[in-house]
């Protein structure tokens, strides 16, 4: 996956993302449904925000705020990192450590425009490239 372009990557995912004018309580319930740990701001078809779990427990549990009246605007991280679909998964992870960030926005996704990349997608294809790695040295251990 590390040499696999942006695009590729996300090109399959069903992007989860609201306006800015989303209440947190409702932004929650669709993390919660989607089993996803973030999602995009995108106001009138831009890149304003992301809203992951970190923001909910910093911004909006943490000081007692009311997830019922506070909206996206009031917590989401703005000024949102992101790298263009042209650009490789190994990139993404540098910049994920660089920045101690766990998820970055790819941008210029065909037919969407937008998409998400998270640490967990390179860690879970990692272990697959090593559980297909070890099932071939088995194969060829078996058949000496």
């Amino acid at each position: 996956m590390h040499q696999r372009k942006l695009g590729e990557i996300v090109a399959g995912q069903e992007l989860l993302s609201v306006d800015s004018g989303t209440l947190v309580v409702d932004a929650a319930k669709q993390m919660m449904s989607r089993n996803v740990a973030a999602l995009l701001i995108i106001d009138d078809g831009e890149l304003t925000g992301i809203f992951t779990e970190r923001d909910m427990l910093r911004r909006v549990v943490a000081v007692g705020r009311d997830p019922s009246k506070t909206t996206l605007a009031d917590v989401m991280t703005q000024g949102v990192i992101s790298l263009s679909a042209e650009r490789i998964g190994f990139e993404a992870v540098a910049l994920m450590q660089e920045h101690g960030m766990r998820h970055v926005a790819v941008t210029g996704v065909p037919e969407k425009n937008y998409g998400i990349v998270s640490i967990r997608d390179f860690a879970l294809s990692e272990l697959s490239a090593f559980a297909k790695e070890i099932e071939f040295e088995e194969k060829v251990w078996t058949s000496i």
